[in-house]
């Protein structure tokens, strides 16, 4: 049987061992068997090109090709060469698909904004070889073409309506947008091309502070294990020509330089956790916005673009400190002995010695200050978190938090990052609204229900303090006490963890105290707010 084609119809190559199939077309062997190899597997087998269709799939028979059969060269090799894999680069589930082929679908290359389509390589030819096309604008492939349709008029997208900030039709000029404020898309996105500059601009130079603040960070911190290194060779000197009597004084100065150390560190490398996070965020923001600055396509940037400013302007970042220049010195200098004491003295004096008093007034207090954040994989649904993970607000609307096994599904509540345990404690709590209850757990408590086994205070794992504008109320467990005390917006807190205390102040000079619990703490204690609706607690910078 003779033919007169030399082109492949599916590879558009010469062709290279050649098959006919029933119909008469002529294609070559690889690339026939791959087209059917991937065809529709409702059972029919189409032919590519007039799609005359077979219920069984067809022996395709060899034929002698006429180039072939002219050619020097060709019959001259002994063995023809292999003929090449056709590229079919089919379009995956998030590939742009070809809208012209049938069946399974190439991956489209271009988009045409007048015709509203995508195009595979095969496709778009005639958009490049045909004068039909010359006036359509091409631009790289993109998914949402139904949105360069307007969906009232069916035609495309051209202007841009700034009294209603939409892309309108040239038809919704007529009625729905006459008189407003319109100018051309291509002019709308010049212009806010120019505020996305300014925009970008910002965050780069915030992603410059905030590695420059991670930097400082890494300073402050090596000068904080030097100085932890420097208190804890000195107090070993200084124990080390002291007697046997005072060697568990020796060990008590090197269990608090330790936990000073350990909780300045913990608080150091939450801040260095949160500026990494912010970091990386930014520079997500700022790719994103790189890659809208280069889009071809006006009604994308348009619509893209308030969407994005509005992420860049939600968020408020956090200022971060630490004080590289804390001292141990304080806690070396109480371990000094006057030569003339003593030593039977010093000794029964240690073992009969009652605990330190209690902290009385404000800047006592203060001086076992611990800085706070609240964990967001804790926080209820609906809890807002803001002001650097130290606010929470009940809101009516959920917030977009991720899953989290250590998430309340149901009360209103949210814990701190920080554990604490091993020490004395201070912080500060701003509440304000209809109700709140301040508090600590055991980070056992139950996250899931209503149940008093998930209440901060309700249960033997917890103690809470319930404040309202007109009376307080102190639970654990089963056993509930009401306060009348005077109404107070800044509550303080006292955990004696060692001691066993767990207290409660109106915030002043002489720090009025509300209640206290007594307890064995036998876990580490993670600080944990309830809050109800209009209501919000904030944890103070001290």
């Amino acid at each position: 049987m003779s033919f007169d084609q030399d082109i492949c119809y599916l590879c558009k190559e010469d062709l290279r061992d050649p098959v006919s199939i029933p119909c008469g077309h002529v294609f070559c062997s690889i690339c026939l068997k791959t087209y059917w190899d991937h065809t529709d597997p409702s059972g029919q087998f189409l032919c590519p090109q007039c799609r005359v269709s077979y219920n069984k799939r067809p022996t395709p028979r060899r034929m002698q090709s006429t180039r072939s059969s002219t050619s020097g060269p060709r019959q001259s090799d002994p063995v023809p060469p292999p003929p090449p894999s056709p590229d079919y680069n089919y379009a995956g589930p998030r590939d742009v698909a070809c809208d012209i082929c049938i069946g399974k679908k190439l991956k489209a290359v271009k988009s045409c904004l007048m015709c509203l389509a995508s195009y595979c390589d095969k496709h778009l030819k005639p958009h490049y070889e045909s004068a039909t096309f010359k006036r359509h604008k091409l631009v790289d492939e993109i998914g949402h073409l139904d949105r360069q349709i307007c969906p009232q008029h069916q035609k495309g997208l051209e202007l841009y309506c700034r009294t209603d900030q939409m892309c309108i039709c040239v038809l919704c000029t007529v009625k729905e947008h006459k008189g407003h404020d319109m100018v051309a898309a291509e002019q709308e996105r010049s212009e806010m091309q120019q505020r996305l500059g300014a925009t970008q601009a910002e965050i780069q130079e915030k992603i410059h502070d905030r590695v420059k603040q991670m930097e400082e960070l890494k300073q402050a911190v090596d000068s904080l294990k030097n100085s932890a290194q420097r208190a804890l060779q000195e107090s070993e000197k200084l124990f080390g020509d002291m007697l046997h009597a005072i060697e568990r004084m020796q060990q008590e100065m090197a269990k608090l330089i330790s936990s000073n150390k350990k909780a300045a560190l913990n608080t150091a490398e939450s801040h260095m956790d949160r500026l990494s996070q912010e970091i990386a965020d930014l520079k997500r923001r700022d790719n994103e916005l790189t890659q809208l600055s280069r889009t071809e396509d006006h009604i994308h940037f348009i619509q893209s673009y308030h969407m994005l400013l509005a992420q860049t302007d939600a968020e408020e970042l956090p200022s971060v400190s630490v004080n590289p220049y804390f001292s141990f010195g304080p806690y070396c200098k109480a371990a000094y002995i006057a030569d003339e004491v003593d030593v039977y003295k010093t000794q029964r004096s240690l073992s009969q010695a009652p605990r330190s008093k209690a902290p009385r007034t404000r800047d006592e207090f203060l001086q076992y200050a611990c800085q706070l954040t609240l964990d967001p994989n804790t926080a209820y649904k609906q809890l807002y978190i803001s002001r650097g993970n130290r606010k929470a607000a009940l809101k009516r609307d959920a917030q977009n938090y991720s899953d989290s096994a250590q998430r309340f599904d149901c009360l209103p509540q949210v814990l701190c990052k920080e554990s604490l345990s091993g020490g004395a404690y201070y912080w500060e709590v701003e509440w304000s609204g209809e109700g709140a209850s301040i508090g600590v757990t055991y980070k056992g408590i139950k996250r899931t229900g209503y149940g008093d086994l998930a209440r901060i205070g309700y249960n033997r794992k917890s103690w809470g303090l319930f404040c309202s504008d007109s009376s307080y109320s102190a639970r654990h467990g089963k056993d509930q006490t009401e306060i009348n005390a005077p109404y107070a917006s800044r509550i303080g807190v006292f955990l004696d963890y060692d001691g066993g205390t767990l207290s409660f102040y109106n915030v002043s000079e002489d720090m009025s105290l509300i209640h206290q619990f007594k307890a064995s703490f036998s876990e580490p204690l993670y600080p944990g707010f309830w809050v109800w609706y209009e209501s919000a607690v904030t944890i103070s910078q001290l």
